[in-house]
């Protein structure tokens, strides 16, 4: 009976493990699919942005080069399977708080900025993002004032 009790919590806490590993994968790829949507926007997704996106997933997630690899390539896929980025944006808002949906922001505007200058597109998408994560006009600009100043300094 004991040995049965054991197998069950053991059986219990994998699952939990299970979903918690496949919570944290859904989370990891929405993220990437964003930023490699906004790499993407202007239909070249430039050396320089693909190495900004690795650099953000390295320290948002702390992966490794080979890990971020298959990130990317399992992102790109759901890209193309996707029918908006509301399917993203939506995994993104019942995981991070306000705080954590800013930061992410921010790092859109980083990649954005990587070439030097924010195109029409790249605003606009950033807008749209912010508007399904529930942050104000003034999230997003604060967060682009500030991306802005730290690159120019």
């Amino acid at each position: 009976m004991l040995d049965f009790i054991i197998d069950l919590f053991n059986k219990e806490k994998s699952e939990t493990t299970e979903r918690t590993t496949d919570k944290n994968r859904a989370i990891q790829i929405a993220a990437c699919a964003l930023f490699i949507e906004i790499g993407n926007i202007d239909d070249e997704f430039s050396i320089e942005e693909k190495e900004k996106v690795i650099s953000i997933m390295k320290n948002k997630f702390s992966l490794t080069d080979s890990e971020i690899s298959k990130l990317i390539s399992v992102s790109k896929k759901e890209i193309e399977q996707s029918v908006s980025v509301y399917e993203f944006t939506e995994i993104v808002n019942q995981n991070f708080n306000n705080d954590e949906k800013f930061n992410l922001i921010k790092n859109l505007w980083q990649i954005a900025y990587t070439d030097g200058n924010i195109d029409k597109y790249e605003d606009h998408y950033i807008k749209r993002i912010c508007n399904n994560l529930h942050l104000t006009h003034k999230d997003r600009i604060a967060a682009k004032l500030e991306v802005k100043e730290r690159i120019e300094n």
